[in-house]
């Protein structure tokens, strides 16, 4: 690491230590007992309840790997994407380019093409099987969970690396209306409106809730060219529901959300460049991205004294349009237009023992069970262009080309069909122990109609028509003891899978790919202790990959990538997570990850040996640290603040490990004031502006260094104006 980098990084983490640490300098045994005392109240951390295996449950009995981002979280922290959140979340990174419609998660080295992710995410409980639509704006969320390790027993395809469970806030069917309205105001011209609003309708039965949010700002990345700024953003997302519970025993719940994104252009530019020269690109074309999403979800439950039965019937309906300058140069040499669209259909049934009435095995001994189903469709068309000038293409074509050349890189429909039967039981012995088994079966058709050729035609044009299906059975055994009732110890086994399917573009040869499979074992702990002031989490794993899907630079398609299996890897580690509530009004948090990540011995992509390689994309190190202060003073006035600093290790661009990041951290701080409905707060991100490079790939074909890449969010400060209700 360069000593710059070092310093900064240093400095980063020492502000946010010297922080908790002052916190935690108020905290001894008397003073907390002092606290409690003095207030009457008992001082602990709020009951934390996930969906880690689709029926709730305390996290720390939960036997699986899983970080809870709550919806005061997201307000306290200003978080306003799914991949902001991912930063509490230990040996989890997001790939993430500045149009917001690339977003790739990857969970301890295990990540994916946005069309094919290795984990998925859950809105509401219907699973978004293409990224595209997964980083949405956090509107009037109650929790987001970051469930790691292979999930596909319980969730099944393209869940092998974990899953993301993200949840709208429930509307109140009693009470009053509740809501906030708020004005932020950034630098980089950044403005909106954001609100919220829920509350009854008809007494106890009928409720609604409204959430909606604009918000526009410059970029960051200014074209030389031009003078222009490439990166703008602008955009509005919408959310409506209703809860209906005609009977204490049933409820339905109907969310509608929508978002529309008018972005800039891709801010890549050589990697070498930007070292040189951070957020500044220099290119004869601008273009732009555009996202539309709309989706219909419809949740039912109903409880009888022994069973339940639930439903998740969703509908995602999302487009995108985007135009950008291919080869990244002030020269009028390449452009790409690009045009997809995708409509899912996914409808889950399951049926779950009562929580209340576990079926009895013997005296000390009982069941509790699930089973479901998920029938899912997905249909998916992409028309895409490349538009070349004359004479570029003469040399691979041997001889001059004089006019400009369009090719159709590619026309693609491709269909999907499928559906997954699971089981899943847990036998308790003696209130202590738990032993866990479950299966699931899935089965799906794809179909694929694929196009690419030249115009004028330049050599042969290609075309496929196919059909292919997979089928997988996924395992998972575990074991839980309960040392206390709020400690448990645990491990498990678990086999996940992701579906092969076909390339739009690719190589020849490399039409379609196959299946992804994973092993993996995981031991941990977890506890609630000093009479529920701290929570704390640990766990270690191991992942043993075959047939390791890989989303490559197409090296004869600019800018262009495909799905490739690339054989067999490994991947271990260990978290830690630890949340505390020493007195009343700190709260205290902290995560570290580290994850080894490499290609097996013998590993050849591209007629490269890669193996012994880190994984791309996979730093090795991940954390964070922080604390939240909140002080009430004379006058109903509420004073909070909150630091925090974001670490992410060093990490690979590529396979063959020729680039790379350094390490490094990130500080975010937030301070506000209350007065009786009115809110003001301040907040800076990247405090120290660090500059970094999180995205990058291999570019031969006009990159002199042979990468293009974003650098990451700079220093941005701002104030947000509001009221609460």
């Amino acid at each position: 690491m360069p000593d710059l980098n070092r310093h900064v990084f240093r400095r980063s983490i020492t502000c946010a230590f010297v922080i908790v640490t002052s916190a935690l300098s108020l905290v001894s045994p008397d003073h907390a007992a002092a606290q409690a005392n003095g207030s009457g109240l008992r001082i602990q951390l709020p009951p934390v309840k996930v969906t880690a295996q689709k029926e709730p449950d305390e996290e720390q009995k939960v036997p699986v790997s899983v970080t809870s981002v709550s919806g005061q979280t997201i307000d306290d922290a200003g978080l306003e994407t799914v991949s902001d959140a991912g930063a509490y979340a230990p040996n989890v990174h997001f790939t993430d380019f500045t149009a917001r419609k690339l977003s790739n998660a990857r969970f301890r080295g295990i990540g994916a093409s946005p069309a094919n992710p290795s984990i998925t995410t859950y809105l509401d409980g219907v699973p978004q099987l293409n990224a595209n639509t997964s980083n949405v704006d956090l509107l009037d969320v109650d929790q987001i969970e970051f469930v790691r390790g292979p999930q596909s027993t319980l969730f099944g395809r393209n869940t092998l690396g974990g899953v993301i469970n993200v949840s709208t806030r429930r509307p109140s069917l009693g009470g009053k209306w509740t809501g906030n309205l708020f004005v932020p105001l950034a630098n980089e011209s950044e403005y909106g409106i954001r609100g919220v609003a829920s509350g009854p309708i008809v007494g106890e039965r009928l409720a609604a809730g409204f959430a909606f949010d604009y918000l526009t700002r410059d970029g960051y990345t200014r074209n030389v060219v031009t003078g222009h700024t490439l990166d703008d953003r602008s955009g509005f997302a919408g959310k409506g529901q209703v809860l209906w519970k005609p009977a204490s025993t049933f409820e339905a719940r109907v969310i509608i959300g929508g978002e529309r994104a008018r972005d800039g252009d891709y801010a890549l530019s050589d990697l070498g460049g930007l070292r040189t020269n951070p957020f500044q690109a220099a290119r004869d074309f601008e273009g732009f991205t555009e996202r539309d999403i709309f989706s219909t979800t419809v949740l039912t439950r109903w409880d009888a004294s022994k069973v339940s039965l639930s439903t998740a019937t969703g509908i995602v309906d999302w487009r995108t349009e985007d135009a950008t300058d291919l080869d990244y140069t002030p020269f009028p040499l390449a452009t790409r237009s690009n045009s997809e669209e995708s409509l899912q259909f996914t409808q889950e049934v399951r049926v779950a023992s009562s929580a209340a009435a576990p079926i009895r095995l013997g005296k000390s001994a009982t069941l509790a069970w699930q089973a479901g189903a998920l029938f899912f469709t997905q249909n998916y068309d992409q028309d895409a262009k490349n538009t070349y000038s004359p004479l570029l293409l003469s040399s691979q074509f041997g001889v001059p080309i004089s006019f400009s050349v369009v090719d159709q890189s590619p026309f693609a429909e491709l269909d999907d069909v499928g559906i997954g039967v699971f089981g899943h039981g847990t036998v308790t012995l003696g209130d202590k122990l738990d032993l866990i088994a479950g299966v699931r079966a899935d089965h799906e058709q794809k179909s694929g109609t694929l196009v690419t050729g030249t115009t004028p035609p330049l050599g042969q044009a290609s075309f496929l028509d196919s059909d292919k299906s997979f089928s997988d059975v996924s395992p998972r055994f575990a074991a839980a003891y309960r040392v206390k009732p709020t400690s448990t110890v645990y491990g498990l086994v678990s086999r996940g899978y992701k579906a092969g399917g076909f390339n739009p573009t690719s190589p020849a040869g490399n039409e379609t790919y196959d299946q992804e499979h994973t092993w993996s074992f995981e031991g941990g702990v977890k506890a609630l202790w000093a009479s529920g002031r701290v929570m704390t989490a640990a766990s270690v794993f191991r992942i043993d990959w075959e047939d390791l899907q890989l989303n490559l630079p197409n090296q004869f398609a600019p800018g262009q990538f495909f799905i490739d299996n690339a054989g067999a890897a490994a991947s271990s580690g260990v978290e830690v997570e630890v949340s505390a509530r020493p007195v009343g009004g700190i709260d205290v948090f902290g995560s570290l990850g580290y994850t080894h990540a490499r290609f097996d011995d013998g590993v050849i992509i591209g007629a490269v040996n890669v193996g012994g390689n880190e994984i791309p994309n996979t730093p090795d190190v991940t954390g964070t640290i922080g604390v939240q202060i909140s002080h009430a003073v004379n006058g109903g006035v509420n004073l909070y603040g909150r630091a925090e600093t974001v670490v992410q290790g060093a990490f690979q661009y590529d396979e063959r490990n020729t680039e790379g990041q350094d390490a490094y951290a990130l500080t975010n701080l937030r301070a506000g004031v209350r007065f009786g409905v009115i809110v003001v707060e301040t907040w800076v991100r990247n405090a120290f502006d660090k500059k970094y490079v999180p995205v990058a790939f291999e570019y031969r074909a006009f990159a002199p260094s042979g990468f293009v890449g974003e650098m990451g969010r700079p220093r941005t400060f701002g104030v947000n104006l509001g009221v609460r209700f």
